[in-house]
């Protein structure tokens, strides 16, 4: 009998072939540590699945991996689920995998861990960014269901806490695939078109999966760039999502969210009562110290008896003018004795009461005094000033005196 020789295409295909008539391996879980985790342009994932003491090759199509909530990481420790086969081309078995879940916490629980350090690291969640609540909104947007309990808690509780608020409802699926963009959109459009001057996000509570739409990124990132201050109330009080990070605000209820939106009409009027009794006290306090300086003003001797009042003026001003004019006569006389004074010791000092001795000036013609013979020529025309009047005279010579000569 002649031995029939196979071909490497049928040896694959025929191990191929056994491996998937193996019950066991169509539906099989293996447990190990991520490595070498790669994603092709083609959308298809290709790792190692690893464990001390072997590795197995695995490969998840985009299909499969589309579902994945959370972000695969080389070293992560995981179970996976899929088939075992072989790929024909290249002879080596591997696992085809369906689902991977991080081994120790779900799927979702990775993907909110991972979300977060993201968008923190990005500073979406930094308090500095948070915007402060208007004290009194005047329009309120809820982005929730229409259909579900939480809006009609949280309208009941605005109507309630502040009537004078409008409220304008934008509907949104709040689960499932599609309510991820819808409430991201509700919340540009709010802020957009300015809808409201606080915008509040959320629904009732669920399990993470059902709360899941507000631990997207799209949400977090529609809060984070919103104008309008956003209060996210998703859940009960234990509930934590990415959109409370995100969010200006976080409640801890829907029926919390409106509380905190809004104030309380019963404690503004308590306010206002306090202010209005603080008023009133005010005012009868400054009508009463009116009345008393009314009293006073009454009382003054001027109301009483106003002609005397303007007698004893008229008196005090008589009595003014006479210090003015005794006060003016002594300023006149002392200025006179000063003049006096002054003019004496003047007249002391004139060179003309030298005159009256006997003494004289002699003086060019142009007025020139002179003081020495050199100043004079023979021949020429001066005048002597007397007391009593003044000489013109001739210069018919001139000689030193003689002890002048001698020095």
């Amino acid at each position: 009998m002649e031995q029939h020789v196979f071909s490497v295409t049928e040896v694959n295909n025929l191990v191929k072939s056994l491996l998937d008539e193996v019950p066991l391996l169509r539906d099989v879980y293996v447990r190990g540590e991520l490595s070498n985790y790669k994603i092709y342009p083609s959308g298809h994932h290709y790792f190692t699945l690893k464990d001390p003491e072997g590795a197995l090759r695995c490969v998840m199509f985009r299909g499969q991996a589309s579902h994945l909530r959370f972000r695969p990481e080389n070293g992560m420790q995981v179970i996976a689920r899929g088939r075992i086969s072989v790929f024909p081309r290249d002879g080596a078995y591997q696992l085809y995998c369906n689902t991977l879940t991080p081994e120790g916490a779900g799927d979702l629980a990775v993907a909110f861990e991972q979300l977060k350090a993201r968008l923190y690291a990005e500073g979406l969640f930094d308090p500095n960014h948070k915007k402060p609540l208007p004290p009194y909104p005047e329009k309120i947007a809820i982005v929730t269901s229409s259909a579900g309990a939480a809006v009609h808690d949280m309208i009941r509780i605005l109507r309630r806490r502040y009537p004078i608020a409008k409220v304008i409802l934008l509907p949104v699926r709040v689960q499932g695939a599609e309510a991820p963009p819808e409430i991201a959109g509700a919340i540009r459009y709010a802020d957009k078109w300015k809808i409201g001057d606080v915008i509040i996000t959320g629904r009732g509570g669920g399990s993470m999966e059902d709360l899941w739409a507000f631990n997207e990124e799209v949400v977090a990132r529609a809060i984070a760039r919103s104008a309008i201050p956003v209060i996210a109330a998703v859940g009960h009080e234990p509930d934590v999502t990415i959109a409370d990070f995100a969010a200006d605000l976080r409640a801890s209820t829907p029926s919390n969210g409106a509380e905190r939106a809004v104030p309380d009409q019963g404690e503004l009027r308590d306010v206002l009562a306090h202010w209005e009794a603080r008023l009133q006290r005010a005012m009868d306090r400054t009508l009463q110290k009116g009345r008393d300086r009314l009293e006073r003003a009454k009382a003054s001797p001027f109301l009483q008896s106003p002609l005397r009042t303007i007698q004893e003026k008229r008196m005090l001003l008589d009595y003014q003018q006479q210090r003015l004019v005794h006060g003016m006569e002594r300023n006149l006389q002392t200025g006179r004795e000063q003049t006096a004074r002054l003019a004496a010791s003047l007249e002391a000092l004139s060179p003309f009461r030298v005159l009256s001795r006997g003494y004289s000036i002699a003086q060019k013609e142009d007025g020139t005094v002179l003081s020495s013979i050199q100043q004079v020529s023979v021949g020429e025309a001066l005048s002597l000033r007397l007391a009593d009047g003044q000489v013109t005279c001739t210069a018919t010579g001139k000689e030193k005196h003689r002890w002048q000569k001698r020095n």
